[in-house]
């Protein structure tokens, strides 16, 4: 079973405003959109995550959205500091919200605590509009 992280979208209003700041850094390889995301720390379980493994994305307090994670790379930079870049697909899924606290950094998600996919709601409604999601949460109603 593939392994997963979470990790907060810091400063990323909605699911709207995160496609637009990833359009951004988006490139196209093989014929598929790719977004690289700079971290300190590489996975030592990388090979958990690239068996399927997703990225959470927690936005506003709440995990919203995952992303497939396809690559990870590391390296050193001219400073000698150590530095991994996460390879995700262009797609982003939006999840049944889950409340989160905040936290530094990223972390391992194991597969049991990670959020349904929107699309396999099973009862859960239509998806609602990403401005209508906000002013629920902004309410406190999500």
């Amino acid at each position: 079973m593939p392994l997963h992280l979470i990790k907060l979208a810091v400063g990323v209003r909605d699911l709207d405003h995160m496609a637009e700041i990833q359009e951004r850094r988006a490139s196209l390889v093989d014929g598929r959109s790719l977004i690289p995301l700079h971290t300190r720390r590489t996975p030592k379980r990388a090979e958990e995550i690239l068996a399927g493994g997703s990225l959470y994305w927690v936005i506003r307090g709440s995990v919203a959205v995952r992303q497939r994670i396809v690559g990870i790379d590391s390296g050193v930079d001219a400073e000698g500091e150590g530095f991994c870049i996460l390879q995700l697909d262009g797609e982003r899924v939006p999840t049944v919200p889950l409340p989160h606290r905040p936290f530094q950094g990223w972390r391992y998600l194991e597969p049991e605590k990670a959020p349904r996919d929107l699309a396999d709601g099973q009862g859960e409604g239509d998806a609602l509009p990403a401005h209508m999601v906000a002013e629920l949460r902004a309410l406190g109603l999500l």
